[in-house]
């Protein structure tokens, strides 16, 4: 009798153990799986590319979508419930250490390495999306939608004889695609006309979350600051110098030639003005930008041209040139029961013919060699300047209590710019102090 409790009691350990790991299907293909992403196009486009999956394997691919507003909260919900409601995340880059920490993502590092995925997808992408502490070689996802701040202008601005010689009148030099920042701003002055209706640029406002964050951040590294060192959690030093506070500064000139009332303004107030015709530029994410390219929802698709973040001169003559990563990368969790079919979706959503697939599909692939080819740069208008764009994107920290860093960042430096309260350098020393307070936690 012991002998056989004994038997039992194996079996059932070990069936605990599959069941903890996710492996109850190992060694045999699910008929399903499903994937949770936010609600918005390129989700539908990966549901598109997934009904190519389930041709070739026999494998129904559900990509469950969640909006916005509630998708980095829901998730989180449910990691916590340790729920296996879902197979495969598409989760935001600046969760990945949180996901990694708190054990809800499988760790990929060996099949990275053996599949060659740190070779294939372009560096920055590696470590935003999937690498996890920075540097440290662990991985836990693979580049899914790469994405970045990127601008759009109306060419047909740009380009006209009598605003092309006004400008060189009074500027000295050529209008064109503005070759620093220090020319964007000149382009945003020069068009800003607000007793007839038209304004010099649209870029994000302060919405209490990241907007604010997203485009001051590549403002600081622009001029050739830093948000700290992310290997020793160290602020001081890094966010509050000169260069920090020159990139804030330059936020705040610019910020000067919004149309009215963008103190909240997002991706949807960025294109909302680029499209009513009362803005020369525009910065946004490259996944806002095709509806900019789109006939019919905006009336200057065909006059409409796109490039990166400029670089820029900091004031140590060093030219840098960097944008803000947004985008997400696909990862297993850890409580699903279907890991070895989900693993399967992987192993087929990294091949090069499945990028090119998914880039042609509306999705932007962090493919090295798909972002290299001539069929990519030639698919869309914005791809030239999205692929410059993927080698230059930095990334917010991506450690757990980034959310409440993301708070603080809005919430100071947003009294200065949108505001005009205080310094530049009160801001960011009042930010530096705050960080380090949630780091030392």
């Amino acid at each position: 009798m012991r002998k056989v409790l004994l038997i039992v009691l194996v079996l059932l350990i070990a069936a605990g153990a599959a069941f903890a790991n996710g492996n109850g299907d190992e060694g045999k293909m699910a008929d399903s799986i499903t994937i949770h992403w936010a609600q918005w196009a390129p989700a539908d486009y990966l549901q598109q590319l997934s009904n190519l999956y389930t041709e070739e394997s026999g494998v129904e691919v559900v990509v469950e979508q969640t909006p916005w507003e509630t998708f980095v909260q829901k998730y989180n919900v449910e990691m916590i419930a340790r729920s296996d409601a879902w197979d495969i995340i598409i989760g935001d880059s600046q969760d990945l250490g949180n996901m990694a920490i708190n054990g809800h993502y499988v760790e990929l590092t060996d099949w990275v390495k053996a599949n060659n995925v740190d070779k294939n997808f372009t560096p920055a992408s590696m470590q935003s999306y999937s690498e996890y502490p920075a540097g440290s070689g662990h991985y836990y996802g693979v580049p899914a939608e790469g994405d970045a701040l990127g601008f759009a202008y109306r060419k047909d601005l740009f380009e006209d004889p009598d605003n092309m010689a006004a400008f060189q009148a009074k500027y000295g030099y050529k209008l064109d695609v503005p070759a620093d920042i220090d020319a964007m701003l000149d382009i945003a002055e020069f068009f800003h006309d607000p007793d007839n209706g038209f304004y010099g640029i649209s870029i994000y406002g302060d919405n209490g979350y990241d907007s604010l964050v997203m485009f001051g951040e590549q403002m600081i590294w622009s001029y050739g600051g830093e948000l700290g060192n992310y290997k020793t959690n160290e602020v001081d030093g890094y966010l509050n110098t000169p260069a920090s506070a020159d990139g804030i500064n330059m936020y705040k000139s610019l910020f000067a030639y919004t149309p009215p009332a963008f103190n909240d303004a997002f991706f949807v107030k960025a294109n909302d003005a680029f499209t009513a015709g009362i803005v020369p530029m525009t910065c946004n994410y490259f996944a806002f930008l095709p509806a900019l390219a789109n006939k019919a929802t905006s009336p200057y698709a065909d006059d409409t041209g796109y490039f990166p973040v400029p670089p820029q001169k900091g004031r140590d003559g060093v030219e840098r040139q960097f944008s803000s990563l947004g985008g997400q990368g696909a990862s297993v969790v850890t409580y699903s029961k279907k890991q070895d079919t989900a693993m399967s979706w992987m192993d087929w959503f990294i091949r090069e013919d499945v990028q090119m697939e998914w880039a042609k599909l509306g999705g932007y692939s962090c493919h090295s060699e798909v972002l290299k080819s001539q069929e990519f740069l030639d698919a869309a208008p914005y791809n030239p300047a999205f692929a410059v764009t993927l080698n230059i994107m930095k990334d917010f920290w991506n450690v757990p209590p980034y959310g409440e860093m993301l708070e603080s960042f809005s919430r100071l430096i947003g009294n200065f710019i949108i505001r005009g309260n205080g310094t530049a350098e009160e801001a960011l020393q009042a930010t530096t102090d705050e960080w380090e307070a949630i780091l030392s936690k």
